[in-house]
């Protein structure tokens, strides 16, 4: 089912309005996308810290330190294996909050490791520096690539590296981040601390063990799951705080260790509204490039991994297989080789395949489209967040979400109001709707600058490395 209007209200194009009407049309076309939350809570707003007066020896000490700002700025090292010239989300999302936070008179410095999903290169600098960021590598971490126990084996020895890197650095920052990349990556934290009482936050991407019980690799009663599970709440109870990207994240990590509670943030990723600005597509040369400038074209860019739902696309394809619709997916994935398979025994020919776009070229791939898909498979909600959406509100496009009923993205859609909420398994509703914007492009690009405006007032790397500073500035005290 979708989360939106009842097929008899939208089976026909919707009357657009003449130029003398007040925008109050718009906004109520948009509106009537919007329907009430009756399954999930409310978006979780995070309370700020508030100071209390400082006294006169307070207001000395601050004075001291305005002295030699220097002393006083914050020393925070960033752990994570993937950083450009990664083209990994993860690495791409650090290196533009690292910017953020440098900004905020923070004094940072990025652990990482060698390339591993880097697009010309297979080694970078083990020391460099960006601005006044100083980025340290380990020496190899990618011994192995592509199947699964071969990233799971690169990730142990990262996290064996970063507990090094660790325990040489800790007289040198006041707080370290360690981030989900890789899954172990908290464990090297959790061990610093033990051994010399560290700082440290955890920054969860993805929730393990649930992923691998959730996806079948491990069940739910195996030594190893449960091993895990203990071990996470070991390192949730020492950490100084816990930043998740969405509430149904939160929710997870409540539910396992109720006692962290009050150390859970909700902090969602980005899009950058200066990188990535509405291009038509008439002036788009990826689009000229693709041949998709009279073409509705339906995009799917990122990852077609496990956890995504890449079923209801292929079937929504079917059904509009005669439809002067395209459909475009960029990137790579666990499920990219068996979709294009699918696609090639159906005889589908509204469907171009392209691989991961440089950064660069994100701006044109990104508005090279009428409408964008985001899709997580059922279950998994409180497990993943998809980065993918942020950029794609960015780009000023409609968005259609293929989710769980019970999924944090249905409040979004419905409070951007920029799009629909379609159930997994819902091809009819997907396809109805993408004839929908075909046939009322008037409804698509009140759609697309809504989802821009949604971006620019919630989800911008400034707002969102503001949270990060409040949450570290707090874990250094």
């Amino acid at each position: 089912m979708a989360f939106w209007p009842k097929k008899s209200t939208i089976s026909h194009p919707i009357t657009s309005p003449s130029p003398n009407q007040d925008t109050k049309n718009d906004t109520d076309r948009l509106n009537i996308f919007k329907k009430p939350n009756t399954v999930n809570t409310p978006i979780y707003k995070e309370t700020h810290v508030t100071t209390a007066r400082l006294s006169p020896i307070e207001l000395t000490d601050v004075s001291q330190a305005q002295e030699n700002p220097e002393s006083q700025k914050l020393k925070v090292s960033i752990i994570t294996e993937f950083f450009p010239p990664d083209y990994a989300a993860t690495g791409q999302l650090i290196e533009e909050l690292v910017k953020q936070l440098e900004q905020q008179e923070l004094d940072i410095e990025v652990f990482t490791g060698q390339p591993g999903y880097a697009f010309s290169t297979a080694k970078a600098p083990a020391v460099e520096k960006l601005g006044d960021i100083r980025i340290q590598r380990s020496r190899s971490t990618q011994v192995w690539s592509g199947r699964i126990r071969g990233k799971a084996a690169n990730g142990v020895l990262f996290t064996l590296r970063a507990f090094i890197h660790l325990i040489k650095n800790f007289r040198s920052h006041n707080v370290f981040l360690a981030t989900s990349a890789p899954p172990f990556l908290p464990i090297a934290a959790y061990l610093a601390h033990l051994c010399l009482r560290i700082s440290y936050v955890c920054l969860i991407y993805d929730l393990y063990p649930d992923i691998a019980i959730a996806l079948g690799v491990i069940s739910k009663n195996h030594w190893l799951a449960g091993f895990w599970r203990e071990m996470n709440r070991m390192i949730w109870r020492k950490s100084k705080a816990i930043v998740v990207l969405s509430p149904d994240m939160k929710e997870r990590v409540i539910a396992i260790c109720p006692e962290v509670a009050n150390k859970v943030s909700v902090i969602h990723s980005w899009g950058d509204p200066d990188l990535i600005l509405p291009i038509a597509k008439e002036n788009n040369w990826f689009a000229k490039e693709h041949n998709l400038v009279n073409k509705f074209t339906v995009l799917y860019s990122g990852n077609m991994g496990r956890c995504h739902d890449m079923d209801t696309i292929l079937e929504a394809a079917k059904q509009l297989r005669d439809d002067p619709i395209q459909f475009v997916c960029i990137g790579n994935g666990a499920k990219r080789k068996d979709f294009m398979e699918a696609v090639n025994e159906l005889g589908l020919t509204n469907f171009l395949f392209l691989p991961y776009q440089d950064k660069q070229v994100l701006p044109y791939s990104l508005t090279a489209c009428d409408l964008s898909l985001v899709s997580v498979e059922a279950g998994m909600e409180s497990l993943v967040a998809p980065s993918k959406l942020y950029p794609a509100l960015a780009a000023g496009r409609p968005i259609a979400v293929i989710c769980s009923k019970y999924s944090y993205l249905r409040q979004m859609m419905a409070d951007g109001k920029c799009g629909v909420s379609v159930d997994n398994g819902d091809s009819m509703a997907l396809a109805e709707f993408i004839r929908l914007l075909n046939s009322d492009r008037k409804l698509a690009e009140l759609m697309g600058k809504a989802s821009r405006q949604y971006l620019q007032s919630n989800f911008t790397p400034q707002i969102i490395a503001k949270e990060y500073f409040r949450v570290l500035q707090k874990s250094s005290l």
